[in-house]
């Protein structure tokens, strides 16, 4: 509750919309009742899909009523824009495409003895 004491600043909460998963009115309605006693301001993030991802996009329809809801429950609420996802190159797209140069996942790989066999 470190807000409280502020005066007119808005806490920003970034919400990324993944179809079916948590776009519905209820989820809506249960972001509002979360954020009703915070000073908040809400920026709805289209998902931006890669290969291999289990999860889609909102439809617009589904994210401007997710967004009418929040707005009428006096909630700033802005609707961001995707770029770049013509030439896979939006947000959360090119860390899929990065290789891992720094080992992390070798610390997880258990060491195998090696028998000898003669």
């Amino acid at each position: 509750r470190y807000i409280e004491g502020e005066t007119k600043r808005k806490v920003t909460f970034e919400y990324v919309m993944l179809d079916g998963v948590n776009d519905s009115p209820a989820q809506a309605r249960a972001l509002v009742k979360l954020l009703k006693s915070i000073p908040a301001k809400v920026n709805l993030i289209p998902f931006n899909s890669f290969p291999g991802s289990e999860y889609r996009v909102s439809t617009q329809e589904t994210i401007n009523r997710f967004r009418d809801i929040l707005v009428k429950a006096g909630l700033i609420t802005i609707t961001r824009r995707t770029r770049g996802e013509d030439i896979d190159a939006a947000c959360g797209q090119l860390a899929g495409k990065v290789t891992d140069r720094s080992k992390r996942k070798l610390k997880h790989v258990k060491e195998v003895p090696i028998t000898w066999v003669i």
